[in-house]
């Protein structure tokens, strides 16, 4: 098969200095001493220039105020604060604008026609001239409201909304297609991540630029090729029509350099995530960071971080733009962290990577019919961040049943890029990371600061049911076991270790309008079945509850899926019998990277399992989702762990120099700022994820 590992550029040099767009867009040059952008600017670097919280006064800092949503539940929002006012957004995706050195609501939209519950992490700030508008979406529109007063604005879009779906096909109709990450600026355009199912249901996961003053499309980057493209013969030749094949979305956000005109964009794995025989090649352009041009979407360069993915080995946040001193020069380049536990690090320009990557030979896979990819990219430097391999002195020396945990060890295939098949395989790290969501902060220095998951996951498929096997189940019962008993298990009672809860008795806990809507619309994680009738709805909603009349039901026999012949045996992390992590400390780490050598400063266990530490055990580190903030003073601000603490770190060190408990874990990116001279740090405080209690709040501390 033909390789293209990273390709030479396409365009003209005239492009890199394209002119700067007229328009206004936040924090073009110099870092802002508020937080005007997604992760604080354009470079998603998480940095601030305010210094007055430094390690001499930080022992000091009390909470400022603290806004309730009256919204509980998981948000990720790392807010936006704009000529003093902050915006944010709910568990429920209501949109917020507060003032931001009071935490006084100023304006709150609610979307009049449904609640929806898919973990947003911010709007997005736009403004020209008295134009001043925040952008968000809700369910599959992209909606533009006046940053000053919160009313849609009419003329962009549809009574102010335009849809998401806009460039996708005819194919999107039906199919699942949200954003909860905030779109890029350039200019008068804004480019969506998007987020899709995982299944071989999912949508084709274009990139998309629309037109904020009107709402209009503007510009489509195929991620996976038409007839006559680069990076067509990557697939098989009907892949692109959408029948089985979908994904290669960008989903975790894009960074951007405005002054060249190139927006930076990393993206997912192709679905079905785990199984690649009906998409036989290398899959471009799914697993790839993409330079495009951000005025029209043309490809400048690409590089492919995972051939032919089928480990949901998807880039987990935006790249950090950053300029280093490698060998004595001066340049711009750009940082990916990956869920492997990997930074590769690219001439920003040209895609060369300023360290050596090596393609390694992994295992083929066991299934018939699937070939894996012979070879994968791994850099040179920075060494990994997290272990790469389990053995058997990895398990946990604190484990009750550590034999058991010995035994499925054995029994599990083991290391990088094994493929999945019916034997388990011991996938680590997890699929959640390494690094994750919350992405990395980066200094002027060039020194990388991020946290990761070091979790192991026990993953298995196992032969799809042909419909005759179905056929017994009535209508709802059938629906479940095709869509949904991969996470919540054919018994019902879920997976609450991994995040997937008990349906066992549903209807005690919750209203059938509820669950109808969260089939329909999704919930955190789990995608929405818009591709559902009504009258399925209904029969799966009465499967759950316990009452379906079969006799009754005017359901067909069930929603078909594009067939694969392997079903997923579910998200399963590999725990003890107390629901601790089977593997050896640390199981949370962070970590700083020195990206101008490639070479670790320090690395320290990062979270705490409080009862396990009062028991005498040395800090565990813990699972955490959220990255951290660094600033001008030498300091970390992150929360991100499941303790549901707020940490403020020396960036030198790693120390600990003062921590908060927070009225919910805060699970999230915080954001820095200033107003009349003083500043503060904000975070939203939502918990629920990993099984934390539930929160409302955006908490925001400063000094006396």
């Amino acid at each position: 098969m033909k390789r293209l590992l990273w390709p030479a550029l396409v365009l003209s040099a005239a492009l890199f200095t394209a002119a700067r767009w007229t328009t206004e867009a936040p924090n073009q040059d110099q870092p802002s001493r508020e937080w005007p952008e997604y992760l604080g600017g354009p470079d998603r670097n998480h940095y601030s220039p305010l210094d007055q919280i430094n390690a001499s006064n930080a022992s000091k800092l009390q909470i400022a105020w603290e806004y309730h949503s009256k919204d509980s539940g998981q948000v990720q929002c790392n807010a936006v604060i704009v000529d003093g006012t902050l915006y944010g957004i709910t568990a429920r995706s209501q949109v917020f604008a507060l003032d931001a050195a009071t935490g006084q609501e100023k304006w709150r939209y609610t979307d009049p026609s449904k609640a929806i519950l898919n973990t947003p992490r911010g709007v997005t700030y736009w403004s020209s001239n008295d134009d001043k508008r925040i952008l968000f979406t809700s369910g599959a529109s992209l909606c533009a409201v006046d940053a000053r007063t919160g009313v849609l604005i009419s003329s962009f879009g549809t009574d102010g909304k335009t849809s998401l779906k806009a460039g996708l096909g005819p194919t999107a109709t039906d199919k699942y297609v949200i954003s909860n990450t905030p779109g890029t600026v350039f200019g008068d355009l804004i480019i969506m991540p998007l987020r899709l199912s995982e299944g071989a249901d999912a949508a084709l996961g274009y990139v998309q630029a629309f037109n904020i003053r009107t709402g209009k499309l503007a510009w489509v980057f195929r991620t996976i090729p038409n007839p006559g493209e680069f990076g067509y013969e990557t697939w098989p030749k009907n892949t692109y029509k959408n029948t089985n094949v979908g994904g290669a979305n960008n989903w975790s956000g894009m960074s951007i350099d405005r002054k060249r005109g190139i927006v930076y964009v990393p993206t997912g794995s192709a679905a079905f995530d785990f199984y690649g025989g009906n998409r036989k090649g290398q899959n471009l352009f799914a697993n790839c960071l993409l330079a495009l041009d951000a005025k029209t979407g043309r490809r400048i360069w690409h590089f492919q971080f995972v051939h032919h993915d089928i480990w949901d080995r998807d880039l987990p946040a935006p790249p950090n733009l950053v300029t280093l001193k490698i060998n004595g020069k001066t340049v711009d380049a750009v940082a990916q962290v990956t869920k492997t536990g990997h930074v590769f690090v690219f001439d920003r320009v040209t895609g060369k990577p300023l360290f050596p990557i090596k393609e390694v030979p992994y295992p083929n896979s066991d299934l018939p019919d699937e070939p894996a990819w012979p070879t994968q990219p791994v850099p040179t430097k920075p060494a990994p961040f997290v272990r790469q391999t389990i053995a058997e002195s990895d398990l946990s020396p604190y484990a009750e049943n550590r034999d058991s945990l010995l035994a499925i060890y054995r029994r599990s295939k083991l290391g990088p890029f094994q493929p999945l098949g019916k034997t388990p395989t011991l996938v680590y790290p997890g699929l959640d990371g390494g690094a994750e969501w919350g992405g990395a902060a980066v200094d002027p220095d060039g020194i990388m600061y991020v946290n990761a998951n070091e979790m192991a996951w026990l993953l298995s498929l196992r032969d799809t049911p042909k419909a005759e096997e179905l056929a017994h189940l009535s209508p709802g019962e059938r629906l479940y076991a095709i869509n949904c008993e991969v996470c919540h298990r054919p018994d019902r009672k879920g997976n609450p270790a991994s995040g997937y809860p008990s349906l066992v008795n549903i209807g005690q806990r919750r209203e059938r309008d509820f669950v109808h809507t969260i089939i329909t619309s999704g919930k955190g994680m789990m995608p929405g079945f818009s591709r559902f009738s009504e009258a399925e709805k209904q029969a799966l909603v009465a499967f759950l509850f316990g009452d379906e009349k079969v006799e009754a039901s005017s359901a067909k026999p069930g929603s078909k899926m594009p067939y694969v012949p392997y079903k997923f045996n579910g998200y399963t992390r590999f725990l003890d019998s107390k629901g601790y992590p089977g593997i050896r400390p640390p199981w949370g780490t962070l970590t700083a990277i020195n990206l101008n050598t490639g070479e670790h400063l320090w690395q320290k266990p990062f979270g705490e399992l409080k009862e396990l530490t009062a028991k005498g055990i040395p800090p565990t580190g813990a699972e955490s989702y959220g990255g951290p903030v660094v600033t001008a003073s030498g300091l970390l601000f992150i929360a991100a762990s499941k303790d549901g603490m707020f940490r403020v770190i020396d960036k030198k060190t790693g120390n600990v120099i003062w921590q908060t408990e927070l009225p919910a874990a805060g699970f999230a990116t915080p954001s820095t700022y200033e107003v009349n001279g003083k500043q503060y740090i904000v975070i939203a405080c939502g918990g629920t994820k990993l099984g934390t209690k539930k929160g409302d709040s955006y908490v925001a501390f400063a000094l006396p």
